[in-house]
């Protein structure tokens, strides 16, 4: 059997004809996953380790130095938001989602690792775990399963904002970006505390600006793996399988990443392997964008056929050249209506979604999510061409 590109993944359902809406006033709004609960009562907990993580770093750097290493992790943490939001503008995951991923990295992840290297110095003495052991076994594994914990909670309670490899590489890569700005602020006001202003300027050279991504990719890896456990339609208990092959994969980036450090030349390897790593993963993920917007193009190109959308909106609506012409051309309408577009586009992008979730059969609650959108786009629409 073949399939339309590389990505594309075998439908689990007979595909049904494009639902017939009649619009109604006012706009009916998607129903709320019953998962919410899940994710309040861990953003609960999230407050409460939050208060004990910040008394632990007032408490052994010191308010001075932790605020000084704060501003400094926030350089690393802003560049990597911004690449993070360039991967999801296709179609935008919910704020409060990628909010409680940069959370969860930054506060559950980062306490269980601190928790695990307690416990170990503990148990094993002072000394703890050699420093060898501890930077390419201990931190490898114990800091991917804390993070990779936080993906699959997202995954397993709010499937329905967890479409595909996309959006999985988004949420982990947001986690790898709020551990990798807790963990900078430890390096950070160590560095400043032990070796002044010169060695925090190397650290922050190394962390800062060589390596902002390195938490991100290893992440980003448990997300894809959930991410084609999501398009495929596999339960919570089946995607652990896709969840273990991502944090095996993350894991031994990690592990070697940390080697290249500890047993090499860590710039000579920087260039002939890292550099190279960073590349293919942002291959990886041009491509995993390529197959959003042939997914994007083949749903909505359904309704074209029955006469919801022409041909032209549907080439429009699938390409980022046609977004972008699309949205230029509304800043010309009486009144600036360019927003009118984003929101058009928006509307058009997730009722897809919703229709390749139907395909699936992965959702239950897909078709009338997928009737809900189609009323919201009509509606901008007519806002949109409104004389």
């Amino acid at each position: 059997m073949t399939y339309p590109s590389p990505l594309a993944q075998p439908p689990h359902a007979i595909p049904a004809a494009p639902p017939v809406a009649t619009m109604a006033r006012p706009l009916p709004v998607p129903a709320k996953s019953k998962g919410r609960i899940v994710l309040w009562l861990a953003a609960a907990v999230l407050l409460v380790l939050c208060v004990g993580l910040v008394a632990y770093l007032l408490t052994f750097l010191g308010a001075a130095a932790s605020v000084i290493a704060g501003i400094l992790a926030l350089i690393p943490l802003g560049m990597v938001l911004l690449a993070v939001r360039a991967i999801d503008r296709w179609e935008p995951e919910p704020r409060a989602l990628l909010f409680f991923a940069v959370a969860w990295g930054a506060i559950a992840a980062a306490v269980l690792a601190l928790a695990v290297d307690l416990a170990l110095t503990l148990v094993l003495g002072p000394e703890g775990v050699p420093g060898t052991i501890s930077a390419v076994v201990q931190a490898p594994i114990v800091e991917e399963v804390a993070k990779g914990i936080g993906v699959f909670l997202i995954f397993a309670a709010a499937r329905r904002a967890f479409d595909g490899p996309v959006d999985g590489v988004v949420y982990g890569a947001l986690v790898g970006a709020g551990f990798a700005f807790t963990e900078n602020i430890l390096y950070f006001a160590d560095s400043l505390i032990v070796g002044g202003v010169g060695e925090t300027a190397i650290t922050f050279f190394l962390r800062g600006i060589l390596s902002p991504f390195a938490h991100v990719m290893f992440t980003a890896l448990i997300g894809y793996g959930l991410g084609l456990a999501a398009r495929a339609g596999y339960s919570r208990v089946a995607a652990l399988g896709p969840w273990t092959a991502g944090l095996v994969a993350g894991i031994v980036l990690h592990a070697l990443w940390n080697g290249s450090a500890v047993f090499a030349d860590f710039f000579g390897l920087y260039v002939t392997l890292q550099v190279p790593l960073f590349l293919l993963f942002t291959l990886g993920v041009v491509l995993l964008r390529r197959e959003e917007a042939r997914l994007t193009r083949e749903r909505l190109g359904e309704y074209a056929s029955v006469g919801w959308f022409s041909p032209a909106e549907v080439e429009m609506l699938a390409t980022g050249a046609g977004r972008s012409k699309a949205i230029a051309w509304a800043r010309t309408l009486p009144g600036d209506r360019s927003a009118l577009m984003r929101r058009f586009i928006a509307e058009a992008t997730a009722l897809a979604a919703a229709r390749q979730r139907a395909i699936s059969g992965r959702d239950a609650a897909a078709s009338a999510d997928e009737r809900v959108y189609l009323e919201r786009t009509t509606a901008v629409r007519e806002q949109l061409l409104a004389r």
